[in-house]
């Protein structure tokens, strides 16, 4: 059996607040479904020591317990294996280049001081060197919905993890288009953000200057969430760049999107993939996107330059020492392509950044009066043993649209399409400016929904959308609710009935005291701030309630409750639930159960054993 449940963080979020699941349980559950699928396709590499994660799990509990705002809890994911994490071994799919990292990635680091819960490392094509998911002495990665076909690559595993339910999100990383063709075959999301964005310190690298981390998720929004949390400027990482993303535009301004000339288009000779990009196109401009068509001969003339021009030379350079001294152990397909970084010269070299200079006002010109570009995130889709037939030339196929990406400075997002006739996914990718991820979400998340009915390989379907960051910031409240108002609580619905959405379970400051009020039906508590030091940390969920239905919500309230300021553990301040002083005269404090959920699952545990003993 596949997991009974879904690890999108909208639902995950839910099951932990009402306590269906917790971190502990997903961990076992977790391990327990990737022995099952391990032996069929290999996306894992290496899973953490079970007690490791166990271990981890408890403590991402304890840290919650204790107040801590953790944006990720419990959420498990994975990394691609070029990615370190101290202790563990990172392979880049080369046995012979394996060792024990030292330290842990930068990105990881902030994921889990988030809570999230890295599973392992996973499958990729050797040394990061191609789009197809076979160049792996592991063995290649299958598609999830036909294994005569490709996973995509080079972040293969990660994207097949995914895809399969085994974690919530996962990172790769995307120079070529890595982030964004196994996305669209495995049909999950693919976020590539735009370069230095998200730190590459502790990552192997493939072209050091263009690398970018990625992320893999099941929807859009859970992407963005993830790139929340990575979005971190990295004073150690010669790359990393301050430059603050820009908000999303107003919601339900339409998108001026560029798309292909038809001369432009190539599917190889593949109908299905030419008529599910139709489809998606049409579903997009349903939407209210706007086409406006584009000149693509210098975005092809750019994406030509990364193995074709000098930057051939860079993944030499990655990893010289190791090719010039035991080039033997190296995928032969991948020593080929890196192996013509010899023919380079540093003439070369200059020359190719002069003509990509020029090819970059040609695209900048092109894109001025869109405000998105819209390709197919791949031309087709191979067999496995097509792939081996012409391994250069058909992954050279595949990075047709995907190239130029971080060559041009853009930032995209491969959001999954129609399903092609023949049963397999297809995928658009959206393209943007630098910084422009938010944008990108915004409408992926539409696209998304439209196009497909359910999340990866997996049975689940779509969450509902979340409404869209901004509107969520400018024409909301963050409200925080601690009592009957609570996810499953009697008096939940009062939110959920006008449009307002769990944003995540935090913790107070220890400045409060809880307290069950009397004769209040359903039963409800008092929350009162008192003097420092006599106080506690009582669990709260914050819900985003739209400004437009706060009226009424509070109209509602009856006293002795009211709506105030509380201070939660991170500082942040929030509107939420306070309860006047005089209505605790016969009212018993209940601090100690740390939160309403626990104090009224431990009164229901009291309130059965009688009537136990009586049958007994």
């Amino acid at each position: 059996m596949a997991l009974a449940y879904s690890l999108d963080l909208d639902r995950l979020a839910n099951s932990y607040a009402t306590h269906a699941l917790t971190p502990t349980r997903v961990v076992c559950d977790v391990l327990a479904e990737i022995d099952r699928t391990r032996s069929a396709n290999p996306a894992w590499l290496h899973v953490i020591a079970r007690d490791a994660l166990l271990a981890r799990a408890a403590e991402v509990e304890r840290r919650r317990a204790q107040g801590e705002c953790l944006p990720l809890y419990g959420v498990p994911y994975a990394v691609k294996d070029n990615i370190d994490i101290a202790g563990e071994p990172t392979t880049a799919a080369c046995p012979a280049y394996r060792y024990i990292a030292s330290e842990t990635a930068f990105a990881v680091e902030l994921l889990e001081a988030a809570g999230a819960i890295c599973v392992g490392k996973t499958n990729m094509d050797q040394f990061a060197t191609g789009l197809v998911g076979t160049r792996s002495p592991y063995g290649a990665c299958v598609n999830p919905f036909d294994g005569r076909y490709i996973s995509g690559g080079s972040s293969s595993g990660s994207a097949l993890a995914v895809a399969l339910g085994h974690v919530s999100f996962a990172l790769g990383t995307d120079t070529a288009g890595s982030g964004r063709v196994p996305a669209a075959f495995c049909n999950v999301v693919g976020l590539k953000p735009t370069r230095g964005l998200v730190s590459t310190r502790g990552v192997v690298p493939a072209c050091r200057t263009l690398d970018c981390v990625s992320i893999f998720a099941l929807t859009c929004e859970d992407a963005g969430a993830v790139l929340d949390v990575l979005a971190v400027h990295d004073v150690l990482d010669p790359g990393s760049r301050r430059e603050t993303r820009r908000s999303p535009r107003t919601p339900g301004r339409p998108m001026r999107c560029g798309v292909l000339r038809a001369k432009d288009l190539r599917f190889f000779g593949d109908a299905f993939a030419r008529d599910a990009y139709g489809r998606t196109l049409d579903t997009l401009r349903s939407l209210g996107a706007s086409f406006v068509e584009i000149d693509y001969a210098p975005f092809a003339e750019a994406a030509r330059l990364l193995y074709e021009g000098p930057w051939i030379a860079e993944r030499l350079a990655a990893i010289e020492p190791f090719y010039r001294t035991r080039a033997e152990h190296i995928d032969p397909v991948v020593r080929e392509v890196i192996g013509a970084a010899d023919k380079v010269s540093g003439v070369d070299a200059f020359r190719g950044r002069y003509r990509l200079q020029a090819l970059k006002r040609r695209c900048a010109e092109a894109m001025q009066g869109i405000d998105v570009l819209a390709v197919p995130s791949a031309g087709t889709i191979y067999r496995i043993d097509d792939i081996a037939a012409d391994p250069i030339g058909r992954n050279t196929d595949l990075g047709y649209y995907t190239n130029f990406v971080n060559l041009l400075d853009l930032c995209a997002l491969a959001v999954p399409g129609h399903f092609r006739s023949d049963a397999l996914p297809s995928g658009l990718t959206l393209i943007g400016r630098a910084f422009y991820e938010a944008d990108l979400a915004q409408w992926g998340t539409l696209l998304q929904r439209a196009a497909v009915e359910r999340m990866g390989a997996t049975p689940f379907a779509l969450p509902p959308a979340k409404p869209p960051r901004a509107a969520r910031h400018a024409d909301a409240v963050t409200l925080a609710v601690v009592g009957a108002h609570l996810t499953g609580m009697p008096l939940n619905p009062q939110l959920t009935d006008r449009g307002a959405r769990l944003l995540e379970s935090a913790m107070t400051a220890p400045h409060y005291r809880l307290y069950a009020l009397a004769g209040t039906a359903p039963p409800k508590p008092g929350l009162v701030r008192v003097s420092e030091g006599e106080g506690a940390a009582i669990e709260v969920e914050l819900w985003s309630v739209p400004l437009a239905a706060f009226g009424s919500f509070v109209a509602e309230i009856p006293p002795p409750l009211a709506i105030g300021t509380l201070t939660l553990h991170d500082g942040r301040e929030v509107k939420g639930f306070v309860c006047e002083s005089h209505a605790l005269a016969n009212a018993r404090d209940i601090s100690s159960f740390g939160g309403w959920r626990e104090y009224m699952m431990a009164r229901g545990s009291a309130q059965r054993a009688p009537e136990q003993a009586a049958t007994s």
